[in-house]
């Protein structure tokens, strides 16, 4: 019986998990529906489709993965390239915003967690730097989809580092109240830091 229970509550798990990861790909493809989001499997995860910070996170990335996706289906100076990197980065720095009002900010008051949400926050900073490099820069010349695909590389590391070991970590030191609390938080702030946020744009002249 109890081998059978832990069956059934695998699967509705597994079910919660894709249904999840599809609700946030469908977000990011209302935006271009005929372009494809192929984000293939991603890493494995404790938290998507969960009721708190950690499970909304996820499907910010699930999201952002998707629009990178699409992003890297288009050419040259299109129109769908131009809106969906757009709302790449509106995307990432409203996210990046909340996420470190918050988690991040109660998380680094803990000594066993400080390194985590250090390095989380540092991470931000340098994708904020990324963006703002690719968006002063001719979308259609080489030197543009080569960086493009570095920032992939790297967000698509730093949302892994983040699902896989950063959560799991904070998760240990705060109450569950602590993190459904944070997803209300997370929601009223992603929204505000969304709508204030603006495409920067500044050459990085260290590559």
């Amino acid at each position: 019986m109890k081998t059978a229970k832990k069956t059934v509550n695998s699967a509705t798990r597994a079910a919660t998990e894709r249904q999840a990861k599809s609700a946030a790909v469908a977000k990011a493809k209302a935006l271009a529906p005929e372009l494809p989001a192929r984000i293939g499997a991603t890493p494995a995860t404790r938290f998507r489709g969960d009721p708190d910070i950690f499970g909304r996170l996820v499907e910010d990335h699930d999201r952002h993965r998707a629009l990178l996706a699409m992003i890297d289906a288009t050419e040259g100076k299109s129109p769908e390239r131009q809106r969906l990197f757009k709302e790449l980065v509106l995307e990432i720095k409203g996210h990046a915003a909340a996420e470190e009002q918050a988690l991040w900010s109660t998380v680094l008051r803990d000594p066993a967690t400080t390194e985590d949400a250090r390095h989380a926050v540092a991470e931000h900073h340098e994708m904020d730097e990324m963006l703002a490099d690719l968006a002063a820069r001719d979308m259609a010349s080489s030197g543009w989809l080569r960086r493009f695909a570095k920032l992939r590389e790297e967000y698509l590391h730093h949302v892994r580092e983040e699902e896989q070991e950063q959560f799991v970590a904070a998760q240990k030191h705060l109450a569950l109240a602590d993190v459904r609390y944070m997803r209300r938080v997370f929601n009223r702030r992603k929204k505000a830091e969304k709508a204030g946020a603006e495409v920067e744009k500044k050459i990085k002249l260290k590559d």
